[in-house]
């Protein structure tokens, strides 16, 4: 039998660490030793989250206090809250330097802290970390990934809007001063922290743009689209609030360059991921829908032509707690660690 890895996930009663949970569990390779939580530390992981009453899980703990050398730990997933995590990765990768981290937080991903400290509001505190940390869009960085200690987990939206446009710009084949990414999340994108505007009477049979001019995304957009062109570029993003669980949504709209032709572009996609397992370009014309994706690791594309000339509209969806954020965690983690890539994460969509 395969040696199985020693994981920790930080952060376990949230959303994104509650699923790193859920789908670690059924990975062969993958052994769950430490689960903190702070508000939840004492408790077992079936107080906080019923649904896993039928496992034997380590007991929540906090961090304070724990031992790095002595864990152990082969890989730690870290769902905590941005800045918190600086500090943590910091004093976690100073005492266990063999340790791999793949963060699920923002701390990580934008490669100037200057950045980091216009979007975050908040000055950066580990920023030789910084300069190690890779970003962790598996399709675009996957051998940059496999000798990464740190791996910066993209954010949900971005994932969503990096897939379907990163093949385009380094192939030339859009206008980059005309890109609008107009995108939807479900409610769970908003963390699972009591917040009086997440209420159900208060998002219910409603629908809101926020953010608007200024979501902090931007900036991770901006980074790595620049990065696949070689010069600047800032695109057009607005992020909504949708009233269901899970799901990412984005239309995209873009101008072909050079006369190219909405069918060119999806040509252009469908080359790009033919053998890439979780990214499926639909036939030309088709749409894809949030339910097709829920519950798995994939991201659904589809083009369309516009009625303007020259004018193409993409829509890209996937599940924003697992391609999103753990799922895709995870599919790092299987890079970062030797495993196939799909080890644990080839489920099938929940539908309906």
């Amino acid at each position: 039998m395969a040696t199985k890895a020693k994981i920790g996930v930080l952060g376990a009663s949230g959303y994104t660490g509650s699923e790193l949970v859920r789908m670690l569990l059924r990975h062969p390779r993958a052994e769950l030793v430490l689960l903190t939580a702070e508000r939840s530390a004492g408790k077992k992981m079936r107080d906080v989250f019923p649904q896993f009453s039928p496992f034997e899980l380590p007991m929540l703990v906090a961090i304070d206090g724990l031992d790095w050398a002595k864990l152990g730990l082969d890989l730690v997933f870290c769902a905590l809250p941005h800045a918190t995590t600086q500090k943590v990765l910091k004093d976690l990768l100073a005492k266990a330097p063999a340790t791999k981290v793949v963060d699920l937080s923002a701390d990580f991903r934008l490669a100037d802290t200057a950045a980091y400290a216009k979007w975050y509001g908040h000055e950066h505190h580990a920023t030789e970390l910084q300069q190690e940390a890779v970003y962790g869009l598996s399709e675009i960085h996957r051998r940059d990934i496999k000798k990464a200690r740190l791996v910066a987990n993209p954010g949900c939206y971005t994932t969503c809007a990096q897939l379907p446009l990163i093949p385009l710009i380094k192939a030339k084949a859009i206008d980059l001063d005309e890109i609008v990414i107009d995108a939807k999340s479900g409610m769970t994108g908003a963390g699972r922290a009591p917040k009086e505007a997440m209420l159900f009477s208060e998002v219910s049979e409603g629908f809101n743009a926020y953010g608007v001019g200024h979501h902090r995304h931007m900036a991770e957009l901006d980074q790595e689209f620049s990065a696949a062109a070689g010069r600047d570029v800032v695109v057009t993003f607005t992020p909504h609030l949708v009233p269901m669980n899970r799901g990412i949504y984005s239309t995209i709209y873009v101008r072909g360059k050079r006369g190219r032709s909405p069918q060119e572009l999806h040509e252009i996609l469908l080359k790009f991921y033919a053998k890439e397992p979780f990214v499926h370009v639909l036939p030309f014309g088709e749409v894809p829908q949030s339910r097709h994706v829920r519950g798995s690791n994939m991201t659904f594309i589809g083009v369309t032509k516009d009625r303007i000339e020259g004018r193409a509209i993409i829509i890209s969806t996937l599940d924003n707690l697992v391609k999103g954020a753990s799922g895709q965690a995870i599919q790092n983690m299987n890079l970062v660690l030797g495993y196939p890539e799909t080890l644990g994460i080839d489920q099938v969509a929940l539908f309906p």
